[in-house]
């Protein structure tokens, strides 16, 4: 609930700071004292729409904040985890308001969106008026309220996970056939495509293996006469082995004699017969090499251009080829495998479809029998209100086509204010008056079923007196036992009924450095006092004894 309202520099308020309990609160006071104000700061902070012109004359900005205890089961505490908010105490909603137009929203000194402001001020406060219609001309905002009353959540959390089946078997049968009808337009290319690389049977890597072999071969056609003649120069008949060989070993007889003097050439003539060999072998390793068909050069040659032309065929690299292959391969093999599982999705489908339509057939039968319930406890507040001529209607119109997740109903609450009169849409048929009583009504029947912490209603009353006006101040006090609730008002038969009771006046401030000016003033007005405001509301400017003697009477009715 609300605990605390705290406004500064808006409009004729310059500083205001209420301190508010649970039960019934009114708030009275002459016409233009600021009613209007005070709720138009407290929509701000709950995420209304800003504006410049409500910041106080000469200043450059305006603030408003509103402190709630939360229960521990309450919405609100979702939405603050969704949005990364701090949640470890009262929550804090702010809104700063700058001269210029420009807005500031924080909850729980964290900046915030508006949109997220509005959303969990939704959850903590309704406001009610004459011309409040937000929740009377959405229809889902009825069908809501509904099965509120009925209390439908645990049914519509298994129709949600119906429908969430439902839509997850479709879009998975659905996905399949526009997979299948790609593959179908794309089959023939597929299976070409396919039968042309299975042919060609490309290896990862193929084509640098095959390009290096080509360079090889080439630049041993230009060589191969410079081997030849290596060749020639070291194991030919001009080759110097022989006479180095037959000199060597002379001198390897004479070496007995003379050590010291042919050891060494010994030595050097056979590290070079060893380098000839080694020169000799060399060369014919590359005569080896060198000596190819030519007929090989050409099968390397067509293989590699093959591998080419189908990469800039299929706009892929040479070796991307092997695994284009295999992707056509599976494609194929998913066209066959597709046909065969869209028997099973196609059942899937139908077997969830059954399973929701009897679950939403069944809350469906559910709304009627409860709609009939609702209009008959409304239909029990009416006659004190002076509506005992009207009627309120559920109408239900159910689409067995639709597919939705809160159902296939669609539900709007209707009225017929006077016997033979045509009843529809109630924000159509009935006046401001009847609306504001119809209201009423309604969040008397579900005060403990889908509604918000604290509801304000801002001059319910208007327009009516006597026993309508006690009646209305009846059951907003029987509202008040399940929900907190704020009422402006002009009728002392409603302020009468009250835990709390604020004054709402106009006094004059004085300004820094300014002359005094107009400030709006809300006080609460202790139990001795409030006889003479609701003798005020009674009586107008001139307090009566009698207007006390009935205020008094008012007084000890209420409690």
């Amino acid at each position: 609930m609300l605990v605390q309202l705290s406004i500064r520099d808006i409009v004729l308020i310059d500083r205001l700071d209420l301190v508010l309990e649970d039960g019934l609160s009114v708030l009275t006071g002459e016409t233009g004292a600021g009613k209007s104000i005070l709720l138009d700061a407290f929509a701000l902070a709950l995420g209304a729409r800003g504006d410049g012109s409500l910041v106080r004359h000469g200043q450059a900005q305006g603030q408003v904040t509103a402190v709630f205890h939360l229960a521990a089961d309450h919405p609100a505490h979702a939405l603050l985890k969704q949005n990364d908010i701090p949640d470890d105490g009262d929550l804090i909603l702010r809104r700063v308001q700058m001269a210029d137009g420009r807005t500031r929203a924080l909850i729980n000194d964290q900046p915030v969106s508006v949109q997220a402001l509005r959303a969990i001020g939704a959850t903590l406060v309704e406001i009610h008026g004459q011309h409040d219609d937000r929740a009377l001309t959405d229809p889902a905002a009825h069908r809501a309220l509904l099965d509120a009353f009925a209390g439908h959540g645990p049914k519509l959390k298994k129709l949600a996970a119906a429908h969430a089946a439902w839509r997850e078997a479709r879009d998975a049968r659905d996905a399949l056939a526009e997979r299948i009808a790609t593959a179908r337009r794309e089959a023939d290319y597929l299976r070409h495509a396919f039968a042309e690389l299975d042919k060609l049977a490309p290896e990862p890597g193929e084509e640098q293996i095959l390009a290096e072999k080509r360079q090889l071969m080439m630049g041993a056609e230009k060589i191969i006469a410079d081997i030849n003649d290596a060749h020639d120069a070291v194991a030919g008949d001009a080759s110097p082995i022989p006479a180095l060989s037959s000199a060597m070993r002379r001198l390897e007889r004479r070496a007995a004699q003379t050590p010291q003097l042919v050891a060494a050439s010994v030595k050097a003539l056979e590290e070079s017969l060893q380098a000839l060999e080694i020169a000799r072998d060399a060369l014919e390793q590359a005569q080896r090499d060198a000596d190819f068909d030519p007929r090989e050069l050409e099968r390397v040659e067509e293989r590699l251009f093959a591998l080419r032309a189908a990469a800039r065929k299929y706009n892929v690299l040479p070796d991307d080829l092997a695994a284009l292959r295999d992707k056509f391969a599976g494609d194929l093999d998913q066209l066959d495998a597709g046909e065969r599982n869209m028997t099973e999705l196609e059942a899937a489908v139908i077997a969830t479809e059954a399973d929701y339509k009897a679950q939403a057939q069944a809350l469906s039968a559910a709304r009627v029998k409860v709609a009939k319930s609702l209009e008959k406890a409304v239909a029990a507040e009416l006659p004190p209100l002076k509506l005992e001529r009207a009627r309120f209607m559920v109408n239900i119109e159910t689409d067995a086509e639709s597919r939705a997740a809160d159902g296939q109903d669609r539900i709007e609450f209707w009225v017929e204010t006077n016997p033979g009169t045509r009843p529809g849409p109630m924000l159509k048929v009935a006046s401001g008056g009847e609306l504001s009583r119809f209201l009423l009504a309604l969040k008397v029947c579900l005060a403990d079923r889908g509604s918000a912490p604290t509801l304000v209603f801002d001059e319910i009353d208007t327009g009516v007196g006597g026993a309508v006006a006690d009646a209305i101040g009846q059951r907003l006090a029987r509202l008040s036992h399940g929900v907190q609730v704020l009422a402006v008002t002009h009728a002392p038969q409603v302020a009468a009924r009250a835990k709390r009771h604020f004054l709402i006046a106009k006094d004059l401030a004085k300004e820094k450095g300014a002359e005094q000016r107009v400030a709006t003033r809300v006080n609460v007005i202790a139990d001795e006092h409030r006889r003479e405001e609701i003798a005020r509301m009674l009586a107008g400017a001139k307090i009566t004894d009698e207007a006390r003697a009935a205020a008094s009477k008012l007084l000890e009715g209420a409690h």
